[in-house]
C-alpha cells in the first residue's frame, strides 16, 4: 500500500477550520465528500505518515483522507 497524493478543495473559516468538501484525482475524476465524521491528529497506520485524519463520507462510504503539512492524501492499495 502507498501514499496516494490528490488535490482537495477546501474552505477555509476564518477562525482556521479547514473543511474539505471534493478530492480530485490526476485523471480528472472529482469526488464530493458529503460529510466529514471526524477530524483528528493521527498516523496511516496502512501507508505511514501522520497528519490531521478527516473521517470522511464519499459516495456512502466511509473513507480517511489525511493533511499531512502541506500536502493531502488518501490510503491506496
Amino acid at each position: 500500500m502507498k501514499q496516494i497524493y490528490v488535490e482537495v478543495l477546501a474552505k477555509h473559516s476564518r477562525e482556521g477550520e479547514v473543511e474539505p468538501l471534493f478530492i480530485l484525482w490526476e485523471d480528472g475524476r472529482r469526488f464530493c465528500i458529503d460529510r466529514v465524521l471526524d477530524k483528528r491528529r493521527r498516523a496511516s497506520l496502512k501507508v505511514g505518515g501522520i497528519g490531521t485524519r478527516y473521517t470522511c463520507v464519499i459516495s456512502g462510504k466511509k473513507r480517511y483522507l489525511f493533511y499531512e503539512d502541506d500536502k493531502w492524501f488518501v490510503e491506496g492499495k
